[in-house]
């Protein structure tokens, strides 16, 4: 079993919570949170062990105000950024479900040349950003539940028609929270599409 690590790093001055676990200097990987979440979640749902164990580097953190991390007043975009470049990630594969799902599209969006992948679990703001998602990464999973009854899975497919030769999964019987729901269903989906970025 690999270690996990909590680590705090000052981003702009704000102490900013993260879990890291696997080797440093792997390829990385980045995982935000939901409204109601937080790091921990991943460690108790055992995607950072499962990455891990995939020869990933992942870091997990608690966005201001969240987790363990104190409220400071400072965008999520900047604290994102300010993670990447402290700790010296280059080209992260970035997961966002629902409101960091939002986070980790509009960073995407912004910031195309930081990225190497995108996965987006439920996530809001589909519509606001709906003139700029041609510009999302080909190398985009997006996974939604079928009974998702916070961001309609009709953006799902908004999104995967948008963003040429992405990755669509959808998970049956599942609601917003697919990925806590059907954990097996969410990590397959996420290896293979790991898997496929070679």
């Amino acid at each position: 079993m690999t270690q996990t690590q909590a680590v705090t790093l000052s981003i702009d001055g704000a102490a900013i919570h993260t879990l890291q676990t696997g080797t440093p200097g792997n390829p990385p990987i980045v995982l935000l949170h939901g409204k109601a979440f937080q790091a921990e979640t991943w460690r108790e749902l055992g995607t950072l062990e499962h990455l891990a164990a995939q020869d990933l580097f992942v870091v997990a953190l608690d966005l201001p105000g969240f987790g363990k991390s104190p409220a400071a007043d400072i965008l999520p975009a900047k604290i994102l950024n300010g993670v990447i470049d402290t700790m010296g990630l280059t080209s992260p594969v970035l997961v966002g479900p629902s409101m960091g799902g939002r986070i980790a599209m509009e960073f995407t969006l912004d910031h195309p040349e930081k990225i190497r992948a995108l996965v987006l679990i439920g996530a809001v703001g589909v519509q606001e950003n709906q003139a700029r998602l041609t510009s999302l990464p080909a190398d985009t999973l997006i996974v939604w539940g079928e009974h998702d009854q916070i961001s309609d899975p009709n953006n799902s497919n908004t999104l995967h028609q948008a963003i040429n030769g992405s990755t669509l999964k959808i998970i049956n019987g599942a609601k917003h929270a697919c990925y806590l729901e059907q954990p097996d269903s969410w990590h397959q989906a996420l290896t293979d599409f790991i898997a496929g970025l070679g």
